[in-house]
């Protein structure tokens, strides 16, 4: 049986120390001659390794260091012992790699340059990956029986029923906060009534449909990318083109109809909720009653308005779902890469929605939806 590595020490007549390592140097049993060679202070004339039997790298690594810290030479050496203490001295004596030196000028271009790379990259792989849904859209329309309708169903379920809690809430503490900041305002001109036309036409127009997107980019979105992301980890998506199963048409194509499907009538109890919250407050603030502000949103909040909310709905649910599956669909590697991804899915959804929210605001004045 192996016996664990001893180190003994002995003063010599000139005050230096000899050192002589017994037994076995390996790392399962140096145990703590580490910490005793790291005690060790002065001089150190000779490290004596004649009745060390067995050695590895870790052990050669210590009499190396110890030597070489010490000013010790290494006596007792076996054939194994003296080449792997010759390799070890020899990685220690590699120079040190340098640090980049370029300015901090250079630098910020590097990382624009390669932020830009980046962004072009996406771009081109995100219009690809709109390709190939559209793609499996006709294939699906050519063959309807391909189409997985209790997976749409069940997406049904999680992106629209399981969010009308939070939907609903943050759509009515909205609805709260345009009421009152609008009156506050408002009320210096003396026109507290016109509350109710800001309250109808940002909710309707606006509001509504466009916090409801950015809450289903951050719930239903990052919820496409994990789970598409950890099935290509687990490699359930490879396994399903070995069985002749289109990746697309199986997991992206129903959480697309369920998302586009699902943001108008979300859109639409948001907004109902938005108008509830709004007309408490000036119930409550203006002293305007329940059916003269319902009277009242009627008469000047036109129908262009909600024509224009239900036009955007399902262009920002289509593009919500995705983003989140076309960065699901880019996870590869380890798990670690899932949560960048959910992470840039949540980003790009959002980014998306807003500029595509800018446009529809600029065409629909065009058009005269104003």
């Amino acid at each position: 049986m192996e016996e664990f590595a001893k180190l003994i020490e002995e003063t010599r007549p000139d005050g230096t120390l000899q050192l002589r390592l017994e037994g076995t140097l390996t790392i399962a049993h140096i145990a703590d001659i580490d910490s005793q060679l790291r005690q060790i202070s002065g001089p150190v004339s000779q490290i004596d390794i004649s009745a060390v039997e067995h050695i590895d790298t870790v052990g050669a690594w210590l009499i190396y260091r110890t030597a070489r810290n010490h000013d010790g030479t290494i006596t007792g050496a076996h054939s194994d012992a003296h080449r792997l203490i010759e390799a070890v001295s020899g990685s220690d004596s590699l120079p040190e790699p340098e640090a980049s030196q370029l300015p901090p000028f250079y630098r910020l271009l590097n990382d624009v340059g390669l932020a830009t790379v980046d962004i072009f990259r996406t771009f081109i792989e995100f219009i690809g990956f709109i390709g190939q849904c559209v793609k499996a859209i006709f294939n699906l329309i050519l063959h309807p029986r391909r189409l997985r309708f209790h997976s749409v169903v069940q997406h049904f379920d999680s992106v629209g029923v399981r969010a009308l809690g939070i939907v609903g809430l943050m759509s009515f503490l909205i609805g709260i906060v345009i009421a009152q900041q609008g009156a506050v305002q408002l009320r210096q001109f003396g026109a507290e009534v016109w509350t109710v036309n800001l309250i109808g036409r940002l909710t309707l127009r606006e509001l509504g449909v466009l916090m409801t997107a950015i809450m289903v980019a951050g719930r239903s979105g990052s919820a496409f990318a994990a789970q598409i992301g950890t099935m290509k980890i687990t490699e359930e998506v490879d396994a399903m083109r070995t069985i002749g199963v289109v990746p697309v048409e199986a997991l992206v194509i129903p959480r697309i109809i369920a998302t586009v499907i699902m943001m108008p009538l979300l859109g639409i109890y948001a907004s109902l909720v938005a108008i509830a919250g709004g007309g408490l407050l000036c119930w409550v603030s203006l002293d305007i009653p329940p059916a003269t502000f319902i009277e009242r949103i009627r008469e000047v909040t036109p129908i262009t308005d909600f024509y224009v909310g239900m036009v955007k709905a399902p262009v920002f649910g289509a593009i919500i779902a995705m983003a989140g599956c076309f960065q699901g669909m880019r996870v590869h590697g380890n798990s670690e890469e899932v949560g960048r991804k959910t992470t840039s899915a949540v980003v790009q959804a959002i980014f998306l929605v807003i500029v595509l929210d800018a446009f529809f605001a600029v065409f629909f004045t065009e058009i005269g939806w104003n």
